[in-house]
């Protein structure tokens, strides 16, 4: 197993290979990374606003000055991963056909929505990212698309890119390094926190999982989180699984989504990091269970996280 040092800011993975990790934890500390070839590197994802965005890419330039940033994977459409891009708007920006329809859904116009309305949902979210400034913001949108699977040479550098979604969003990107024995996977692993399944069906995200640990792969750079191993992954897989099972049952039974939601005990899962988030998955199971139940826009599934959790 190789060695990886667990810090914030700009960590060197070997071989080229660097993640930027967010010096705090919480929603929309996303992190972000850099592969470097021969003249030129790679970005994966950009983050929630100009000024981090900005703190980042000064901070990665002693690496750039030599090896541009020449292209940019956007791992899906939720804002922190994609916000930063007019800062590197002069790359080819690459996303999945899933994950541009999410941004053109949900940008900072809607963002700044959000945190300003006068409900519990707003409430919540503006607690929750009012660290961000979404104001300026210019959507830069991806200009190449791709589906499945595609490989890139980024000087001299295999970069497999791997559309796994639909799962935690529309289209969920990996960007694996085979000489590296990294991965890079977006917010399919969170280290540390509940993973939140805005889109599934949880049949994907698991075989997302699978597929992540079948690769030959030491190094985990998560969505959130510190650089970590597969035992990240398995513990996403196994929260998935364990929170399918428990929301199915009380579907069986019956049970009104929220109702269903406060019922769970998360047992071994209940020291992850923004649990509130299980309202969001309940309500996904509940969909996958029956089709017909309405879904909820982002408001709604705000509010009901600002419902479960108690700190609101």
């Amino acid at each position: 197993m190789a060695s990886v040092t667990f810090r914030t800011g700009c960590v060197e993975l070997g071989h080229g290979c660097y993640a930027w990790i967010a010096g705090e934890s919480g929603w929309g500390m996303s992190n972000a990374g850099l592969i470097t070839g021969r003249g030129a590197s790679l970005l994966v994802d950009t983050l929630y606003d100009l000024r981090l965005t900005k703190t980042m890419l000064d901070a990665l330039t002693p690496l750039t000055a030599t090896a541009p940033i020449a292209t940019v994977v956007n791992t899906h459409g939720n804002g922190d991963h994609w916000f930063g891009n007019q800062l590197v708007a002069h790359a080819e920006i690459i996303a999945t056909r899933g994950s541009v329809a999410d941004m053109r859904q949900v940008g900072p116009a809607e963002m700044l929505a959000l945190t300003g309305m006068d409900s519990p949902a707003g409430h919540f979210a503006r607690r929750i990212f009012g660290r961000f400034d979404y104001a300026g913001i210019e959507p830069a949108l991806p200009n190449r698309i791709f589906d499945g699977e595609t490989v890139l040479d980024i000087g001299g550098t295999e970069v497999r890119l791997i559309d796994v979604g639909p799962a935690h969003s529309a289209g969920d990107t990996i960007v694996h390094v085979p000489q590296a024995r990294t991965v890079y996977t977006g917010d399919i692993v969170f280290a540390g926190a509940a993973p939140v399944v805005w889109h599934g069906p949880f049949t994907r995200w698991l075989a997302a999982c699978d597929l992540l640990l079948g690769l030959d792969a030491d190094i985990v750079v998560p969505g959130h989180g510190p650089v970590t191993t597969k035992q990240a992954i398995r513990e996403i897989r196994d929260y998935l699984e364990y929170v399918h099972e428990q929301a199915t049952a009380r579907f069986t039974a019956g049970m009104p989504t929220m109702d269903a939601a406060r019922d769970i005990r998360l047992g071994r899962f209940a020291d992850l990091h923004e649990s509130e988030r299980l309202a969001v998955n309940v309500h996904t199971v509940y969909r996958e269970l029956d089709p017909t139940l309405p879904p909820l826009d982002g408001p709604g599934l705000f509010g009901c996280m600002a419902e479960l959790c108690p700190r609101v």
